[in-house]
């Protein structure tokens, strides 16, 4: 999975309903491209460079997994889906959107459909008036100024005047301010990980991951089960209680909640497949010792996905360990979670089937998983 890329974009109307069609395109930006983080106020500000009517501009700052020239290939698509048409010859001229790359992060590039930074940023004071609203101390990679230096010294003598509506982000509608703790759960391969990750970036969370890569005891029990399956559960229960006992202790107050890839109770359900009765009986009296004051999840999401998409997402990743995994196993851990939690009704349980939806890749499937959890 990309690292998202902080953007920045500048937006502009002067034709037809002009707030409203830059809350259309910071929608459709929402949609289609990423997650916004910050949205300036809108400025009225005079056409530049021609005779027409005022505009209205505003900035935003945009974190996205997509490269430039995709984005601003998208950006485009954005435009002529709002009903902006460019000609060759195009030069000022008054347009229903404009969208236009300021910075990516601290990318310098010059391409023949591309230049970053705008080229013609700093004599606009349209585009640093709202830019320095959201990103005064933001440094210019190749003038080595900062926003508000770059619009102390702009000679564009335009007057901008700041107007009392303010844009929707679209990226507020997720609320999860009733929520301490979400666990995300699901078989092998079934995704838990990405999504924990994005969400604990898109959404100011402390994120829990498991620290399973570093058990020595996995790779051999993939190749002798019966061997190493009660040394692979025990190893897991030891640690899994550590990490999770010290990051719910970890108060953060620099996070509004806590998101994690892993709930201490798949123990159990893995535990019941691998060991033979006599030993899970055991083990099940240890786990309840050791979790009894372990704190439970608020929200507990299952993401369900087919066998067949299980399997092609673990030969997508590659771990050499998991490359044998069979069709059976894979469904006897899917049978052990749903049996499970329809055993705990003390849980807060949301099962997302994702079997269709790759929310890694279509950022519509990853926005439809939101809504699911936030429903």
């Amino acid at each position: 999975m990309n690292q998202p890329k902080k953007v920045y974009i500048s937006l502009g109307s002067n034709k037809g309903d002009k707030f409203k069609n830059l809350q259309n395109a910071i929608d459709a930006i929402h949609q289609q491209i990423g997650h916004i983080k910050l949205i300036s106020k809108v400025y009225k500000s005079p056409a530049f460079g021609f005779e027409s009517d005022d505009f209205l501009n505003t900035c935003l700052i945009l974190e996205t997994e997509l490269k430039p020239a995709k984005l601003l290939k998208n950006l485009l698509g954005i435009e002529k889906q709002l009903g902006r048409v460019r000609s060759a010859s195009e030069g000022y001229q008054a347009r229903i959107i404009d969208l236009d790359i300021i910075f990516f992060e601290e990318d310098v590039l010059e391409s023949k459909t591309l230049t970053i930074p705008h080229p013609e940023m700093h004599k606009r004071r349209f585009v640093l008036q709202p830019l320095n609203n959201i990103a005064a101390q933001l440094k210019h990679p190749l003038f080595e100024k900062e926003v508000s230096v770059l619009l102390e010294e702009c000679t564009d003598q335009s007057v901008l005047t700041p107007i009392n509506i303010w844009l929707k982000n679209p990226s507020k509608q997720y609320d999860f301010s009733k929520y301490n703790f979400i666990a995300i759960e699901g078989n092998i391969g079934a995704g838990k990980t990405s999504l924990s990750n994005k969400m604990a970036h898109d959404f100011n969370a402390k994120l829990i991951l498991e620290r399973f890569a570093d058990n020595p005891f996995l790779p051999k029990f993939y190749k002798e089960p019966k061997r190493y399956a009660f040394t692979l559960e025990m190893s897991f229960l030891a640690d899994r209680y550590q990490q999770i006992s010290d990051d719910l202790s970890q108060l953060d107050l620099f996070k509004d909640f806590i998101v994690s890839d892993y709930d201490v109770f798949k123990s159990l359900i893995f535990s019941k497949i691998t060991l033979p009765e006599d030993e899970f009986k055991l083990y099940r009296k240890l786990f309840y010792q050791v979790y009894k004051d372990i704190a439970k999840p608020d929200l507990y999401v299952y993401l369900y996905q087919n066998t067949e998409r299980l399997q092609e997402n673990i030969k997508k990743r590659g771990r050499n360990y998991e490359k044998d995994i069979e069709d059976d196993y894979l469904d006897k851990i899917n049978s052990g979670y749903l049996e499970f939690l329809k055993n705990q009704p003390e849980l807060n349980v949301k099962i997302i089937d994702i079997s269709n939806r790759d929310f890694v890749k279509n950022r519509a499937d990853y926005l439809w998983i939101l809504d699911q959890i936030c429903d």
